[in-house]
């Protein structure tokens, strides 16, 4: 685990978090494989929001398990929510520094959930 910087594009959201991206996924489902993520789960605990949760706006699909929350400026989503589940999922390509060609990520079949 390390910690990690990041936010949306235009900087309104900012958060800090722990994560081992040693274990990151790619998840083919409708809403990951047209956003493109590379995801990094970590516990709620590990997550800070650090600025910008006056503009973040909550997007919900299917069963509604997850919180999709992304920035009403820029429109990008760093990071969700499980409702359902306890864990936090990043979007590794908006942490800051993070050259993601380096990842081996793993994929996951999100399209039969």
């Amino acid at each position: 685990m390390r910690t990690y910087t990041g936010g949306c594009h235009c900087g309104a959201v900012r958060f800090t978090v722990e994560l081992d991206l040693e274990q990151t996924v790619v998840c083919n489902c409708s809403h990951c494989g047209k956003k493109g993520f590379i995801l990094s789960a970590t516990p709620k605990e590990k997550f800070t929001l650090e600025q910008g949760e006056e503009v973040l706006t909550d997007y919900f699909f299917n069963k509604k398990a997850i919180r999709h929350p992304f920035c009403s400026v820029c429109g990008v989503q760093a990071f969700s929510e499980g409702i359902t589940y306890p864990g936090m999922m990043v979007n590794v390509r908006c942490l800051d520094g993070v050259d993601t060609d380096t990842l081996s990520p793993s994929h996951y079949n999100g399209k039969d959930v």
